[in-house]
């Protein structure tokens, strides 16, 4: 398909740069066929049904990016995906200027303490990094000089201290993310025990999401763009659970296009979701056939985005434009930190 089908005019002052609090103050759209409704997050529970299943995304994000020095030049690193225990795929600003076996200081002033070597340079501006520390004690060095990865259309002169908590999900659990799963940023504790007391059940799988999740579509034709992989895991006892949830007429509701990626990967053309670990580089566009799940709930994207492309394959192209005019014209707030939308598949039963 043509990539500018997936375009749209989006006002800056609808783009939120904080999210609300607390998390579960955001607003929520339902679009339902011919329809939209304007609720809120917290009527979530009261929007399914009891036997659903929702699938959470547990991955950590880690504190990806880094500012560092080529001697007196400033050198501007997020981390990618990790490669090795001292290994790190990364997209840095001006890499053209880099050449192979250029040590890059990472600390600010610059510390000969902490260092990366350039050992390859791939395609799209991506550098893959040697650091100087490996394993335990690389992880050590990224908490206490990098900072969090916030997308960069959030337009500040730097992050603050609250993103840590606030660009996290409170289950947040194994690190290896260098973006935030944002659907699950609105969910609380008392969210949580309410999605309980509804009788929706909740599993957790992992999808360490990259930095390529930022990355504009170029082509102009959905074809020819290349999908960065992702790494993710399913275990085999929730992956039964899922399964189970469906064979008692429950819905799979994915919360989050991350979960969504990972359960279609992992997903049997029958529908069953398998036990998977390993790297998925899924590129979902209209036209595909969803097979593992039923219902989608998920923040606002970007134009000409993979993200928007996605929403676009569950719940229809047309549907979703008509859903984002109307969420512009309601003033909700779009992308990382805002709002959010709830979507059916496009031909499941009304």
């Amino acid at each position: 398909m043509r990539v500018d089908a997936f375009d749209f005019d989006l006002p800056r002052s609808l783009i939120a740069d904080h999210p609300v609090a607390p998390r579960d103050a955001a607003r929520l759209l339902v679009v339902a066929p011919g329809r939209c409704e304007d609720r809120a997050i917290t009527d979530l529970p009261g929007l399914l049904r009891r036997g659903d299943i929702a699938v959470f995304n547990d991955t950590r994000v880690i504190p990806a990016r880094l500012i560092g020095h080529r001697g007196r030049a400033r050198v501007e690193i997020t981390l990618h995906r990790r490669a090795a225990s001292d290994v790190f795929l990364a997209f840095v600003k001006g890499a053209g200027k880099l050449r192979l076996g250029d040590r890059i200081a990472l600390t600010v002033p610059p510390d000969p303490d902490f260092s990366a070597e350039v050992v390859a340079k791939n395609e799209a501006g991506e550098v893959t990094l040697r650091f100087d520390r490996q394993g335990a004690a690389l992880d050590a060095a990224l908490h206490r000089y990098g900072t969090m990865p916030l997308p960069p259309y959030i337009k500040r002169a730097k992050a603050e201290a609250r993103d840590s908590s606030d660009y996290q999900t409170i289950y947040a659990a194994k690190e290896g993310a260098v973006a935030a799963p944002t659907a699950g940023l609105h969910f609380t504790e008392g969210l949580l025990n309410s999605l309980d007391g509804a009788g929706i059940e909740r599993v957790m799988v992992t999808l360490h999401v990259g930095a390529g999740t930022f990355l504009p579509v170029k082509v102009a034709d959905t074809n020819d763009h290349r999908m960065h992989s992702e790494t993710g895991i399913i275990e085999a006892e929730i992956a039964e659970r899922i399964n189970a949830a469906r064979r008692r007429g429950g819905r799979v509701v994915a919360i989050g296009t991350t979960s969504l990626r990972l359960l279609e990967t992992a997903a049997s053309p029958a529908g069953e979701v398998q036990p998977f670990s390993g790297d998925t580089d899924i590129f979902i566009t209209p036209g595909y056939r969803f097979k593992a799940v039923d219902r989608l709930l998920t923040n606002f994207h970007l134009p000409r985005s993979t993200l928007f492309m996605l929403v676009s394959a569950f719940a229809g192209l047309e549907r979703m434009r008509a859903a984002y005019e109307h969420a512009k014209a309601s003033r909700y707030r779009f992308f990382s930190y805002g709002d959010a939308c709830l979507l059916d598949r496009a031909d499941s039963a009304p």
